[in-house]
C-alpha cells in the first residue's frame, strides 16, 4: 500500500475565523474585510472569556461560601431551581466549621459521612420532585441534650462519654422526615446547668463576637454555631432561659415556643414542668421556620404582616430602675419600643410582677426537679458529673415538699398575672439580661449569676421570642417578646417587622484571623 500523506495540521484560529465568516454568511451580514477583523476580535474576546468561566474554581468556591450567610430559605429556592445541591451546600458547611470551630468550640461531634449522605438524599428527592419542606437539604445542629440513634448524648457530663443513644428524639425524628441534614452535635452547659464550666466533658463553647466573654448557656453552642456562620438555624433547649439567653449574648434569635408545642421525648430532662425545646436561628423567619417543622405548628403564617394598630406591653419595670442594669441596655430597649411605635403599633408601659418573686419560686422548682430526677445517681456514682455540676444539682436536696408547693402556687399566680396583661395586649415585651455578655474567666473561678429576665415564662409557659436590638462595645443586647399561649404567629410577626426595620440581624461578628 503506498504511504499515507501525514496528516496537515489545523490552526484553531483559522477554524474560528472560518466558522466566524460561515455564521456572518447564514445570517446575511455583509462587512468589509477591515470591519470582519474588528469584529472577530470582539467575538474571540468573548468565546475565550466564556470558556475561562468553566475553570474559575475558586470564584465558585467563594460562590458557596457566601451562600452560606443567605438564610435557608433563600439556601431553599436555590436547591429547587437548580443553581445549588445540597451535597455542594453540605460540604461547604462542613469547610467553614473546619476553618472556624476550633476558635468557637461550639460542635461536640461532627458527622461528615452522614450528613453528606443526607445531602445526596435530598439532592435525588429534589431531582425526583419529592419536596418535603423547607428544612430539605438544610444543614441542622443539635444541642448534646437530644438524642441521635447511634451517637452519644453527652450533656457534657464526664460519666456519658459513650452514652450513646438507641433511638432518636421526636424532634430528630421530625427532622428526618422534613429531609434536614443532621451535621452534628452542639455544646451544651453540663446537663444543662451553670457554666461555662471547665470540668465538663468537653471545653466550653466561646463567643463568637468575643472569645474572652460568655455565650450565655445553656444551649451554648447553639448559638456560637450560628453567630460563627456555621449554621443558619439548629435546636436547642430552654428550661430557664437556655434558648433566650446565648441568643441575646451572640446576637442571634431564639424562639422558646408555648410548653408542651414541641415533643421532649427523647431529650434528657432538667425540669420536666419548665423544659421546652425550640430553635436558635439566624433569623426570626427562619427560627419560625424552624419551629413549624418540629411542631407542625403555624408560627411564620403572619411574616411580613405590618404591626400597626398591635397592642404592646412594654414591661419596664423588669429592668429600667434596677442598678445592674447597663445604661445601654435602657437606650437600645427604649430604642427598639420607639422602632415598633413608628412602625404603628400602639405601646403602653405595664408592669409585670415582681421579677425576684418569680425567679425565686422558679428556681425552686428547677432544682427540686432536677434533684428528683439525679438524686440516686448523684449518690451512688458522683465522679460522674462535674464538681460545679454536681454542686448546682445537689442544691435541690433543700427544697421541700412544701416549698416546692409553694413555689408552684407562685407560678400559677405569675402566670395568671401575664395572662390578664395579654387579654389587653398583643404581646409583651421586655429586656432579656441586664447585661450583655460577661466575661468568662471569672467563671473559670466559680459559678457566676448572670442577671437575665427569663426564668419566669419557662414556669409560665409562655412563648417567648429573643433577638438583638443592638450592640454595646462590640457585644449584642437582646430582648423579649412575649405572646399569649401558642400564639407564637404574634410574637413572630412584631419580631420579624422589627428586625426587618433595623440591622442587628445582619451585623456579622469580628472575622477570624
Amino acid at each position: 500500500m503506498p504511504a499515507q500523506e501525514p496528516a496537515l495540521a489545523i490552526d484553531p484560529n483559522e477554524q474560528r475565523r472560518a466558522a466566524f465568516e460561515a455564521s456572518l454568511a447564514q445570517h446575511g451580514i455583509a462587512l468589509s474585510p477591515h470591519e470582519s477583523d474588528s469584529v472577530f476580535k470582539l467575538a474571540a474576546w468573548m468565546g475565550d472569556g466564556i470558556a475561562g468561566l468553566a475553570e474559575t474554581s475558586p470564584a465558585q468556591e467563594e460562590d458557596l461560601s457566601a451562600i452560606l450567610d443567605l438564610s435557608f430559605l433563600e439556601q431553599g429556592r436555590r436547591l429547587r431551581d437548580g443553581r445549588l445541591t445540597s451535597v455542594a451546600l453540605t460540604q461547604a458547611c462542613l469547610d467553614r466549621i473546619a476553618a472556624r470551630d476550633s476558635a468557637y468550640r461550639s460542635f461536640y461531634c461532627v458527622t461528615a459521612e452522614r450528613a453528606l449522605a443526607d445531602a445526596a438524599r435530598a439532592d435525588a428527592e429534589l431531582a425526583a420532585g419529592q419536596d418535603r419542606g423547607p428544612l430539605h437539604g438544610i444543614p441542622v445542629g443539635l444541642k448534646d441534650l437530644i438524642d441521635v440513634a447511634g451517637l452519644p448524648t453527652t450533656a457534657d457530663a464526664p460519666g456519658r462519654a459513650e452514652a450513646v443513644a438507641e433511638a432518636d428524639a421526636a424532634v430528630v425524628t421530625r427532622l428526618i422526615e422534613a429531609g434536614a441534614v443532621l451535621i452534628g452535635k452542639l455544646a451544651t452547659y453540663e446537663w444543662g446547668t451553670v457554666g461555662p464550666d471547665t470540668s465538663g466533658l468537653f471545653p466550653p463553647a466561646r463567643n463568637p463576637w468575643s472569645l474572652d466573654h460568655i455565650t450565655g448557656g445553656s444551649s451554648s453552642g447553639s448559638a456560637a454555631s450560628v453567630a460563627g456562620g456555621l449554621l443558619r438555624t439548629t435546636l436547642g433547649t430552654d428550661t430557664g432561659g437556655s434558648l433566650r439567653g446565648p441568643a441575646f449574648y451572640c446576637g442571634v434569635v431564639g424562639l422558646k415556643p408555648t410548653f408542651g408545642t414541641v415533643p421532649n421525648a427523647g431529650v434528657l430532662p432538667m425540669s420536666t414542668s419548665m423544659d421546652h425545646v425550640g430553635p436558635i436561628s439566624a433569623t426570626v423567619a427562619e427560627a419560625a421556620v424552624t419551629l413549624d417543622v418540629v411542631a407542625s405548628s403555624k408560627a411564620a403564617r403572619l411574616i411580613g404582616e405590618p404591626v400597626r394598630g398591635l397592642r404592646i406591653g412594654y414591661a419596664r419595670n423588669w429592668f429600667a430602675s434596677d442598678s445592674q442594669t447597663m445604661p445601654a441596655v435602657l437606650t437600645a430597649m427604649d430604642a427598639a419600643l420607639s422602632t415598633l411605635s413608628e412602625l404603628g403599633a400602639v405601646v403602653e408601659e405595664i408592669e409585670l410582677p415582681d421579677y425576684y418573686a418569680i425567679e425565686v419560686a422558679a428556681a425552686a422548682i428547677l432544682h427540686r426537679e432536677s434533684f428528683d430526677y439525679h438524686a440516686a445517681e448523684l449518690r451512688d456514682h458522683p465522679d460522674a458529673y462535674g464538681r460545679r455540676a454536681f454542686l448546682s444539682l445537689a442544691a435541690g436536696v433543700a427544697v421541700s415538699d412544701s416549698d416546692l408547693a409553694e413555689a408552684r402556687r407562685a407560678g400559677e399566680l405569675f402566670r395568671d398575672s401575664v395572662d390578664r396583661l395579654l387579654e389587653r395586649h398583643d404581646a409583651i415585651i421586655t429586656v432579656g439580661a441586664l447585661t450583655t455578655a460577661l466575661l468568662a474567666a471569672p467563671f473559670e473561678k466559680e459559678a457566676v449569676w448572670t442577671p437575665m429576665r427569663t426564668i419566669g415564662f419557662n414556669v409560665s409557659g409562655h412563648p417567648v421570642l429573643a433577638l438583638p436590638v443592638g450592640f454595646h462595645q462590640g457585644l449584642p443586647i437582646g430582648m423579649q417578646i412575649i405572646g399569649r399561649h401558642h400564639d407564637e404567629a404574634r410574637i413572630v410577626q412584631i419580631g420579624d417587622a422589627f428586625e426587618r426595620a433595623t440591622d442587628h440581624a445582619v451585623q456579622r461578628p469580628p472575622t477570624l484571623t
